[in-house]
């Protein structure tokens, strides 16, 4: 597990990093179904004191993520799987609501700027679709839409006027953005259509937002996010040719 630098930071803020690290390398397989770890072992490798690491471990064991083996140890739980798809219908929930939230309280400057996002998006797709046609290499504009899809759900994030919301949304993914990202590439390199049809839901997001229909919102945004985290959490596909149309 990558060392992260935890030092300086709030005891709250401390135990919501170390959950979020542990939870990435079990969802990563990084720690395996079955595999034995101690507090002052994942403390050591998170650089802070097992007080964080213990408060991160209690929410995992909560989560199903972990059991308890000791009084200082525990066991990523066989059945991750199962927990992990649990975790991923909490995510979904909690998003809709952000969207339901948005829909009530977007500003008019905050919907013209999600609409530009989807106009650069849009743009970058094209030009992907017309690169793969060809043969040549996506990875840079690739990196930039999904840059401005992240720039979206922020956006969307801050337009419901909640950081309550959003916070508990930080706190409850299934993946972390940096691995979010790394398994869309994985499984765009074995796909090249994997996910880039998902964005056309975005534009009918903005007219609901627009119009403050908050129940189409929230509709649109569980549909979409339980598709996306469905297909990150399923197995990879067959690898194919990148430059395949």
């Amino acid at each position: 597990m990558a060392s992260e630098t935890l030092k300086g930071l709030t005891a709250d803020t401390l135990a919501d990093r170390a959950y979020r690290a542990i939870r990435d390398a079990i969802s990563t397989g990084e720690l395996r179904p079955g595999q034995k770890v101690t507090e002052r072992g994942l403390a050591e490798r998170l650089s802070v004191s097992p007080t964080p690491v213990r408060e991160a471990i209690r929410r995992l064991e909560q989560d199903g993520l972990l059991e308890r083996t000791g009084p200082r140890t525990v066991q990523v739980a066989a059945f991750r799987d199962a927990a992990l798809q649990d975790l991923a219908e909490v995510e979904v929930a909690l998003r809709g609501m952000v969207a339901r939230f948005a829909a009530r309280h977007a500003s008019p400057a905050q919907l013209d700027e999600l609409d530009a996002v989807l106009d650069e998006a849009d743009d970058l797709l094209i030009v992907i679709k017309q690169r793969q046609k060809a043969g040549q290499e996506v990875s840079r504009h690739l990196d930039r839409l999904l840059d401005a899809m992240q720039r979206f759900n922020e956006v969307v994030e801050a337009c419901a006027h909640n950081p309550v919301l959003v916070r508990l949304l930080s706190q409850t993914r299934v993946f972390s953005l940096p691995e979010r990202r790394a398994r869309m590439i994985e499984r765009i390199s074995k796909n090249d259509k994997f996910g880039l049809d998902r964005y056309g839901s975005h534009r009918a997001l903005v007219r609901a937002l627009r119009v403050g229909d908050s129940a189409t919102a929230e509709a649109l945004v569980i549909e979409d996010a339980r598709g996306g985290l469905g297909d990150l959490l399923a197995a990879p596909t067959t690898p194919a040719s990148v430059a395949q149309s």
